[in-house]
Order: C-alpha cells, then structure tokens, then sequence
C-alpha cells in the first residue's frame, strides 16, 4: 500500500528525496530530487519494478492527502532533517538543493510506530460512509512489517 511504500522509502539509507522531520513526526519530501530518483527511472537495469505508477509528483501529493497526509509550512525550525529524528540545531543543513522541499504530516506516521500504519486509510467514498456511520475501516500490514 502507499503508506507502506512511503514508510520504506523513508527509512532507506538508499533514498535521499525523502526523509524525516527532527522529531520523526513527518517526512520531508524534495520535490526535484524526488522527481529525478523516483519518478522519472524506469524499471531498473535489474528488472526492478517501478515504484509508482506516475511520473507525476502532484499524483503524489494527491495520494497522500487521500491517506489523510496534511502539508505543513516548512520553517527553519523544522527543516533538519536526515536518516532518522535529530535535534533541530542552529544553521542545520537541509540538504535539498533540487527543488521546493514539502513538508507532511499524518498522526500515524511515525519514525518509532510502524505498528500505526494500519490505521492510515484511504479515503474512498466507502471509507468516507463507513467513518461517518461510526464503524472500523479495517487493513492490515504486510508480513514483513507487522
């Protein structure tokens, strides 16, 4: 699922585009070198399969507000960032020169709980009726994150 894709990419030492914000509460996203690494290679020269379906970054973004994904204004306070959660310090290096760098939060996306992944869902039109009628909309995590 998206979330999950999203919880990988993020704790990759292998992704740069995407990381976490200094309290592991949200993930900045490069927009240029998220565009340039992720979206704009085809499958890999060793038949790795693409990531997503599009090439198009504001596809992206429409995917994480539809998984409740909120953006938040990106300040100097916020903008350290790196591998993991780290203190905020005074002329921190953002390391993102490509392009604009997003900033977005969902309250259960978390450097610490990948067990709240199953509580981010999409919201569909039946999500949506379920929520409001006050029952569960219910997934569950592949095996080798639960």
């Amino acid at each position: 699922t998206f979330p999950v894709k999203l919880w990988l990419l993020v704790n990759s030492p292998c992704v740069q585009s995407v990381r976490w914000d200094a309290r592991g509460e949200g993930l900045f996203i490069d927009q240029g070198l998220f565009e340039q690494e992720l979206l704009s290679a085809g499958p890999g020269t060793d038949g790795e399969e693409e990531l997503f379906k599009t090439k198009n970054f504001g596809s992206i973004v429409r995917q994480l507000n539809l998984y409740g994904f909120h953006k938040l204004t990106v300040s100097p306070a916020s903008s350290a960032v790196g591998s993991g959660p780290r203190p905020a310090t005074a002329g921190a290096d953002t390391g993102y020169p490509d392009g604009p760098l997003h900033h977005f939060w969902n309250p259960h996306f978390r450097y610490d709980r990948p067990d709240l992944l199953v509580k981010i869902k999409r919201l569909t039109k039946a999500n949506k009726e379920k929520l409001d009628a006050g029952l569960e909309v219910t997934s569950r995590l592949p095996d080798d994150l639960q």
